[in-house]
């Protein structure tokens, strides 16, 4: 098998034609390999916080679908995404006691009743879970970013591999892909609208995210994964967990990935111990083959400018591509505009069913797991404050998963007497 750094991902002209035209009223009532339209699809859930249950219950908006099987570390956390998609989809939702696993390995056995399994545990689990579900045979809808360092990378792409080669449907969250404004927008970018791509801007500029306060009786293990946010074992920090997405959008117009990246950043606002070890802010340069840079940010800032998007300015205009516009420096500006709303959350989970009804190519795993790389390579370069080629960072071997899963495991990661978690120190720290 090729190295990591030389594996090559589906670009993202040939994902867009596989993607944009599986829609679910494509559905087929022929016999493929895998089912028929008649047939029901049976889905187990990894992963029962809220964007997990917001997954399953777009799955099951698909006709045909039914929740077999649920899997979470916590019981309150599982208990409370089933009555709530109950609730909402009635008899779509049948797992029963034997069918909901708690703990660290019962996503195995939840993967083994299904036919496809959304994946949407902290990130720090995604390489395990999907090779597992790979392992097993089973088409997977897996929430991004798909690994939190190089090493579940590795793993990750490693599954990819099988999986293609298994024939199996692979979706991944990064929703921008189904959503029409984006799709024309950059279809449009690269058939040089606004001529050849010398720079682009991104951001994802808020201020930050839920905490949850330590509990008195909580092993380090309980309290990092109820505040997983804030460990780069689980989360791989904002850079990795928020902004994949704006930088997910720089590599499909560039379709590449860059080859380096320099920046700094650090955490300067929310300073307080209960923000775990990541900083809150990065601001990075990433360098494309062709030498265009890609200027990035991201910040959890309270009272600051926010923006949430991406710009790329070319040879022969500009491009806001978040907001689906085109500004050529000659001739009449362009905006997408449709009467029909797209939901685009809803839109990625009718392509993947109708590439497994109808057995259509369909793997965005490569796209998703190089989209990842690219947030950690960013923040080897803020955490490191020093110039990192794409090389050196897939091919890293530092880890920041646990060596063992347990409650009482322990920790990579550890406060101090005081409560308080080392943080990267630009120039000192290593980071790859």
């Amino acid at each position: 098998m090729n190295s990591p750094s030389t594996i090559v991902p589906v670009t993202r002209r040939s994902f867009l034609t596989t993607t944009s035209v599986a829609t679910v009223g494509a559905l087929s009532a022929s016999r493929f390999a895998f089912a028929q339209a008649s047939d029901t699809l049976k889905i187990a859930l990894v992963g029962c916080g809220g964007r997990g249950s917001g997954a399953a219950a777009q799955a099951l908006s698909v006709p045909g679908t039914k929740l077999v099987a649920m899997a979470d570390a916590f019981p309150d956390r599982l208990k409370g995404a089933l009555n709530g998609l109950k609730e909402a989809k009635g008899a779509q939702v049948d797992v029963p006691a034997d069918h909901q696993f708690v703990g660290f390995d019962g996503y195995k056995k939840a993967i083994s009743l299904a036919d496809v399994v959304i994946l949407a545990t902290p990130p720090g689990f995604r390489p395990m879970q999907f090779e597992e579900a790979v392992r097993q045979g089973k088409h997977v809808f897996a929430e991004k970013p798909v690994a939190t360092d190089a090493p579940g990378v590795r793993q990750f792409l490693a599954a990819a591999e099988e999986a293609k080669k298994k024939n199996l449907k692979v979706g991944v969250g990064l929703q921008r892909h189904h959503e029409p404004g984006y799709i024309e927008t950059v279809k449009r970018i690269q058939d040089g609208a606004i001529g050849d791509i010398s720079a682009l801007r991104v951001y994802w500029n808020d201020a930050g995210v839920w905490v949850n306060p330590r509990k008195p009786d909580q092993t380090e293990m309980d309290y990092q994964m109820r505040n997983w946010y804030y460990f780069v074992w689980l989360c791989g920090d904002h850079i990795t967990e928020q902004h994949i997405h704006n930088l997910d959008v720089a590599n499909w117009v560039k379709d590449a990935h860059p080859v380096k990246a320099r920046g700094m950043g650090g955490r300067q606002v929310l300073t307080d111990k209960r923000y775990g070890q990541i900083f809150d802010h990065h601001m990075v340069e990433f360098t494309y083959a062709d030498g265009s840079i890609c200027f990035s940010q991201c910040r959890h800032q309270p009272g600051c400018w926010t923006e949430v998007n991406e710009h790329a300015i070319g040879t022969k205009g500009i491009s806001n591509v978040g907001g689906s516009m085109i500004r050529p420096t000659s001739g009449e500006a362009w905006r997408y505009r449709s009467e029909k709303r797209v939901d685009p959350y809803q839109q990625e989970h009718d392509d993947l069913f109708a590439a497994i009804r109808n057995n259509t190519p369909y793997n965005e795993a490569f796209n998703g797991a190089h989209s990842t790389m690219t947030s950690i390579l960013g923040r080897m370069a803020t955490y490191s404050g020093k110039d990192v080629t794409w090389d050196e960072g897939i091919n890293s071997k530092l880890s920041y998963f646990p060596d063992q899963l347990s409650w009482d495991a322990k920790m990579k990661a550890l406060p101090d007497a005081d409560g308080n978690y080392a943080i990267a120190v630009p120039g000192v720290s290593k980071a790859w």
